[in-house]
């Protein structure tokens, strides 16, 4: 009731036509958390292939990837080898999920350690080379996504293509599988030649499951064409040396494709239009992409990309949303508190604010609930936080600003909170309560809402005294619908105790 008294007026003003747009923007807006997920096949990478770290490290800081998938990786002591001397050179939480050596080359994944947690890598056989469900969480929502590695058979030809599409229906009979609303991803090295082929059509038709795959780019026909030259992967060569594909770039090899739950709108989309092959500007159709002048990248990391591997590696920005947070909060107002029964006389609504836990403490969320009169209860919603520490800060239509117990609280995004002020002094921010009937209260009498309980305050609770006030109003201070005797006692007490709002 009392914020929705503050905001008449407001809504009220003759700017409204101005400001109204803007308020809904900012109380509509969404806080999202993005990951850059890449894909590269990075060219039979084996453990004594220490010669190309100097590109591949070029390559990986210029890009940064939260999550990098790699195909054509030989071993494991080539997976270690890639963590330590290139990911970990990089960046030193960088971390590698598990590696499983199949037949072929194999499938690996590094990420980000700060932002992801590994869970498993799951083997899909195929009568080549083995597709791997990479699954993580993501630690700030608790989501977890699943990646798919794939690397399928490659060369043209109506043989080559049949396998493909065995390739294909295999991750489908997977997918579809899975529950409905499933987040995933399949990335990798796919040979796939144009949208006709029968590997691209299991993989993007429905199907009797909800596994199928979007891709973010409507490319009908052969891909090998200048018009599609933006979106090319493969090759970055017009020359052979050591190993790998000539021709320079004219195929889209290497793909990101998403899951419904992704495509609509689920709590990971894709963000629009961030699909990138990597250095690839466009202008270096059967071309090597190190020709002189490469527009996407510089010449350095072109040079990289060109002599790290036969592909470009491609990535795409996906947003995590958080989750709903319940925040259970036990508060007690000091001047409703009728101590003898241990009730307070009326509910109310109060505002919490979820602050950082470091300066400048910048507000991330807020909520209003009412706090019940008997139990001292209110459950508090929170849509916009992530997994994190914070302080609870406690707002009323005229009590002090109570902050949570010094250093914050940490909130684990998408679960239940219980955080409880009444049972010790120490639950708020330089011990800044009241203690009254075995309860410690939040303190009343801050009616100008000032962030002290003073002059001003008992200014206008006398006036309402004076005046006879009944009814809902913040210069009620002890909850019975009058102005009186009683609520000027309670901010002449705390305005002589010198109480004040006490804050980080």
């Amino acid at each position: 009731k009392y914020f929705e008294k503050q905001l008449i007026p407001f809504l009220k003003m003759k700017k409204l036509t101005v400001l109204l747009p803007m308020l809904l923007c900012t109380l509509c807006a969404i806080a999202q958390q993005q990951a850059k997920i890449m894909t590269y096949n990075i060219l039979n990478y084996e453990s004594i292939d220490t010669a190309r770290n100097v590109y591949f490290r070029t390559i990986i800081n210029a890009a940064k990837p939260d999550i990098l998938v790699t195909q054509e990786n030989t071993s494991a002591s080539g997976v270690n080898i890639f963590l330590n001397q290139i990911m970990k050179a990089v960046n030193p939480v960088y971390a590698a999920g598990v590696f499983i050596d199949s037949t072929d080359t194999d499938n690996a994944v590094y990420f980000d350690s700060l932002k992801f947690r590994f869970v498993s890598n799951t083997v899909i056989r195929t009568n080549l080379r083995t597709i791997n469900e990479f699954k993580l969480i993501h630690k700030s929502t608790g989501d977890t996504v699943r990646i798919f590695s794939c690397h399928l058979k490659a060369s043209s030809g109506t043989s080559n293509e049949n396998i493909r599409a065995a390739e294909a229906d295999s991750l489908r009979k997977y997918t579809n599988a899975l529950p409905a609303g499933t987040a995933f991803i399949a990335c990798g090295d796919f040979n796939i030649y144009g949208s006709n082929e029968p590997a691209y059509q299991k993989l993007t038709q429905n199907g009797s499951g909800d596994g199928k795959f979007n891709d973010p780019l409507t490319m009908t026909g052969i891909w090998n064409d200048s018009n599609y030259k933006t979106y090319h992967t493969q090759s970055t060569r017009t020359r052979s040396f050591g190993y790998g594909a000539t021709g320079g770039l004219d195929d889209r090899f290497d793909m990101i494709l998403y899951s419904n739950s992704i495509k609509n709108n689920g709590r990971i989309t894709y963000a629009a239009g961030s699909l990138t092959p990597y250095g690839n500007d466009g202008h270096h159709y059967n071309d090597s992409i190190n020709k002189i002048p490469n527009t996407a990248v510089s010449q350095t990391i072109a040079n990289a990309l060109h002599y790290g591997s036969d592909h470009l590696p491609v990535y795409a920005v996906f947003n995590f949303l958080p989750q709903e947070t319940n925040l259970n909060l036990t508060a007690v107002i000091e001047g409703y508190l009728d101590a003898f029964n241990l009730r307070m006389n009326i509910k109310d609504t109060l505002k919490v604010l979820l602050r950082n836990s470091s300066p400048p403490y910048e507000i991330k969320d807020s909520s209003v609930s009412v706090i019940d009169s008997v139990t001292y209860e209110g459950n508090f919603r929170f849509s916009n936080i992530y997994t994190g520490n914070y302080y609870i800060v406690v707002k009323g239509r005229n009590i002090i600003e109570t902050w949570s117990k010094a250093g914050g609280e940490i909130i684990n995004a998408g679960n239940n909170v219980n955080y409880n002020f009444t049972v010790s002094s120490l639950k708020a921010f330089g011990e800044n309560m009241i203690l009254k009937g075995g309860k410690y209260c939040l303190y009343s009498g801050d009616v100008n809402q000032d962030g002290a309980a003073d002059a001003g305050d008992l200014s206008e609770v006398e006036n309402s005294a004076a005046n006879s006030l009944t009814g809902y109003f913040s210069a009620d201070l002890n909850g019975d619908y009058f102005a009186d005797a009683e609520d000027i006692s309670i901010v002449e007490n705390n305005s002589s105790a010198g109480v004040i709002s006490v804050t980080p």
